[in-house]
């Protein structure tokens, strides 16, 4: 249920907040200055930006707090409260505002976290990563067994559908050269549809392992499967409402896992000169 709730609220969230935009600036336009309606559309736009932002700007990581939107979003929010439902004396009216800003609190602090992904025993630096069954784009099965004798890099995402997921595949891509120089197999996971895979590899046309983790079997095995995790609504472009948690896992040749990033925080992932240091087996800072 708590899965379910989280895939609607973060479809429905990005929506609202721009609907308050353009209400708030159409009312400001047609009536005149009001504070709650000010105060709702620093709000509303501060939010609005943030999702648009994941797409435009392809980011891959954030800070867990997202400080530099939260500052404004609480500024809106004082003023929609106290200009707007204190001295304009219409709490009913900044009650959107009131709105908005808890749903930012839920978002940073319920929707952005996974639960328990400490407690996994087989993603852990020093095991030997199990022997995994994937399908290539054209769904040949492929078992993992074949990257053994050079390190490689794991990188499970949960679809092309995820601009943060994108970003990070987009970061690999360019480290390419230096990657290209280890020997590293970077092999690419996702359990989105094959087509959807195809277009990726199309995209970037590097020898990089495009792989699919059908029905989320792999994904289950390791412990990091998303049970409903796709925003809701997204199932109209074929993806399956379960997806993977984000993972990056980095073994040497013989299959020992150096490095594994299980984040909590689906915004908080790694730098990508933390590899490069991990195959170079250079200290961490």
């Amino acid at each position: 249920m708590k899965a379910i709730l989280k895939s609607v609220f973060i479809s429905v969230f990005p929506i609202l907040s721009l609907y308050y935009t353009l209400d708030s600036a159409l009312h400001l336009l047609d009536k005149g200055i009001s504070y709650r309606y000010i105060g709702r559309l620093i709000l509303s736009f501060t939010i609005a930006t943030f999702f648009i932002s994941l797409f435009v700007r392809k980011v891959a990581r954030t800070d867990t707090n997202l400080k530099v939107f939260t500052l404004p979003i609480a500024i809106g929010f004082l003023i929609s409260i106290i200009f707007g439902g204190i001295l304009e004396k219409d709490i009913n009216g900044s009650l959107p505002g009131i709105s908005l800003f808890l749903s930012w609190i839920l978002y940073l602090k319920w929707y952005s976290f996974f639960d328990n992904r400490n407690i996994n025993a087989i993603i852990k630096t020093g095991n030997t990563l199990p022997y995994l069954e994937l399908q290539d784009p054209e769904k040949n099965k492929v078992n993992t067994s074949v990257f053994l004798g050079n390190p490689s890099i794991f990188l499970f995402y949960r679809g092309n559908w995820c601009p943060l997921c994108m970003a990070q595949i987009q970061e690999i891509v360019s480290q390419y050269k230096e990657l290209a120089k280890r020997n590293v197999n970077i092999v690419l996971i996702s359990p989105q549809p094959h087509g959807h895979t195809k277009s990726l590899a199309k995209k970037f046309e590097l020898e990089f392992n495009y792989l699919v983790d059908e029905g989320n079997k792999v994904a289950k095995q390791l412990q990091i499967f998303s049970r409903n995790g796709l925003p809701m609504g997204l199932q109209i472009l074929g993806y399956d409402s379960d997806t993977v948690m984000p993972t990056v896992i980095i073994t040497d040749k013989k299959g020992k896992i150096l490095f594994a990033d299980l984040t909590n925080n689906y915004r908080v992932r790694p730098e990508p000169e933390i590899f490069l240091k991990i195959l170079d087996k250079k200290p961490l800072t």
